[in-house]
C-alpha cells in the first residue's frame, strides 16, 4: 500500500483498572514507531497496518519533516531537545524555540508547526491557557509536554487541554523521539509511572488551569450557538451561574470570542 494512500486514526491511550498487565497500546504502538526510524513511509504504513493505524496522505514524518517549536525557559534544555532531534535529520527539522509563554504563542502563529514541545511551567503565564490560542492558530499542531512534574493530575490536565504526549525531563532520547512520534500520528504517550498511576485510579491533591467538567459543558453549547438563557434551562441552573462559568473558562482559555470558543471545542472534540 503507498504511503500517500494511507490514512491515521487516531490511537488514545488505554488504561482498564480490570484489564490485567496488557498495558497502554499507545505505548506498544510508539515503541513501534520508534524502531521504523527513518526508514520510508511505506515501511511505517505497514507497521501502523499491523496495529490497525491507517496514515494519510501528507502525515509529516512520512512524506516530509516533521517541523517543531520547542518551548522550554531552559536554554540548556532547549538545546538538548535540538540534539536529539538533530541526530534524526531526515525526520525532524526545528523551525523555532521560545523560552515563555507569549514567545510560543507567537512563534506557533508564524511557523504553524506540526510538533510543539512544551514545558509545563514557563514565565509569562500558563502553559496549558496558551494551548487554545495555539490551536486557533494552527488546528493540527501536535503537542508534547515535558516536564519535571511526575504528577497524575498534570497529566490529566495536558491531555484535556489537547496535549497527546507527556514525558518527564528524565527521560532517555528514545523515549522522547517515541512520544514526539506519536504525538504527530495522532495518538497519545504518557510516561509508563504516571501512565500506572492512572491506570490504578492514582490521584493528586493538586490543581491547575484546565476546565472543570461544567465549564466544558458550558463552553460545548456555547460551540453549539447556544444563549446564556438556554444553556441555563438545558443545564437547569440560573442564568447568572451559566455567566459565572463561562467567565471562569474564559479566563483560564485566555479568550473570548465565540470563534475562539468554537475552534477550542471542536479541538477537544466537544462539538462535531
Amino acid at each position: 500500500m503507498s504511503s500517500r494512500r494511507c490514512r491515521l486514526k487516531a490511537v488514545g491511550w488505554v488504561a482498564k483498572r480490570s484489564g490485567g498487565p496488557g498495558g497502554w497500546v499507545a505505548e506498544r504502538l510508539g515503541r513501534a514507531l520508534g524502531r521504523v526510524a527513518g526508514r520510508s513511509g511505506t515501511a511505517l504504513c505497514r507497521l501502523a497496518g499491523r496495529y490497525g493505524v491507517r496514515m494519510q496522505e501528507g502525515t509529516p514524518g512520512v512524506d516530509r519533516p516533521i517541523e517543531v517549536i520547542i518551548a522550554d525557559d531552559h536554554a540548556v534544555v532547549r538545546d538538548g531537545i535540538r540534539t536529539v532531534l538533530e541526530r534524526e535529520a531526515q525526520e525532524f527539522v526545528v523551525v523555532a524555540e521560545a523560552g515563555d509563554v507569549p514567545a510560543t504563542i507567537r512563534e506557533v502563529r508564524a511557523h504553524k508547526p506540526d510538533l510543539l514541545t512544551l514545558d509545563l511551567t514557563m514565565p509569562g503565564g500558563s502553559s496549558l491557557a496558551a494551548l487554545p490560542q495555539c490551536f486557533v492558530a494552527h488546528p493540527p499542531l501536535a503537542v508534547a509536554i515535558l516536564t519535571m512534574r511526575e504528577d497524575p493530575e498534570y497529566a490529566r490536565q495536558a491531555l484535556r487541554a489537547g496535549a497527546r504526549s507527556y514525558v518527564l525531563k528524565e527521560a532517555e532520547p528514545a523515549e522522547l523521539l517515541q512520544a514526539f512520534r506519536l504525538a504527530v500520528a495522532g495518538g497519545n504517550y504518557l510516561h509508563p509511572r504516571l501512565g500506572a498511576l492512572m491506570a490504578t485510579g492514582g490521584e493528586s491533591q493538586q490543581e491547575g488551569a484546565a476546565l472543570s467538567e461544567r465549564e466544558r459543558e458550558v463552553i460545548r453549547l456555547i460551540a453549539l450557538g447556544h444563549t446564556n438563557p438556554q444553556i441555563a434551562e438545558q443545564l437547569h441552573v440560573a442564568e447568572r451561574t451559566v455567566k459565572t462559568y463561562r467567565a471562569r473558562a474564559i479566563e483560564k482559555l485566555g479568550f473570548s470570542s465565540r470563534a475562539e470558543l468554537t475552534a477550542y471545542a471542536r479541538r477537544l472534540g466537544l462539538v462535531d
